[in-house]
């Protein structure tokens, strides 16, 4: 994987779309700050896909993008409420254990939210298929691309108010990775089971049965 090539085409995208980025990740930010967290993980979702068609077809990212993604806000909550207790618990016992969670967590569903919002994958069956690809035969690109969005991220959030401008870099770039490996790469989620067929009750005879009925009669 060049990435030294999705780092520059993260660094011109963001560049070139600095304003609109700017305003979606501070109403991310702020919003999901008032909220207390509860929206964070649903506008995420938004915010990927919103950078991803910006990565795919060069349109140019909205605000209200931000809420395009409620049909995922349960579950995403709850694996949101999930990550948060795992992570608290870790911490609690040592900052090393809690950091471990931290990172599985990110490097097994590396590309869940895109797999939801771009594939229509649900929920369990997002975090499985974005294990299988960063587990399968380029575990180490998917390793390097992990630090690399950690790496960025962090060096935003050390720095006040650099996580406004950090955030889409580091998003531009995952948006590009999953482009190039996983959006033409990914079967389609798995489809639910047909329903069956009815059964009829007793008494309900089809027509051909009346018919035969009736004749017998006669």
């Amino acid at each position: 994987m060049d990435f030294k090539s999705h780092l520059e085409n993260a660094w011109h995208l963001t560049l070139k779309y600095i304003v609109s980025l700017l305003l979606m990740t501070l109403v991310m930010g702020v919003v999901g700050f008032i909220t207390l967290g509860i929206l964070a993980p649903v506008m995420m979702a938004g915010y990927i896909q919103s950078i991803l068609m910006m990565v795919r077809s060069g349109r140019e990212p909205k605000i209200q993008d931000l809420f395009s993604e409620m049909r995922l806000f349960l579950p995403l909550l709850a694996f949101g409420i999930v990550v948060a207790i795992a992570s608290m618990i870790g911490f609690s016992i040592l900052f090393l254990p809690g950091l471990v969670i931290v990172c599985g967590v990110t490097f097994a569903c590396l590309y869940m939210l895109p797999l939801m919002t771009d594939r229509n994958f649900g929920l369990v069956d997002a975090v499985k298929e974005s294990f299988r690809i960063v587990t399968g035969k380029d575990l180490m690109d998917h390793v390097i691309v992990t630090i690399l969005f950690m790496g960025i991220s962090a060096i935003g959030s050390s720095v006040f108010v650099g996580w406004l401008f950090t955030q889409p870099l580091a998003t531009i770039f995952l948006a590009g990775v999953y482009e190039e490996k996983v959006a033409g790469n990914t079967p389609a989620p798995p489809a639910s089971p047909p329903p069956p067929p009815e059964t009829p009750e007793p008494g309900d005879d089809s027509p051909e049965e009346e018919e035969i009925t009736l004749k017998y009669k006669m």
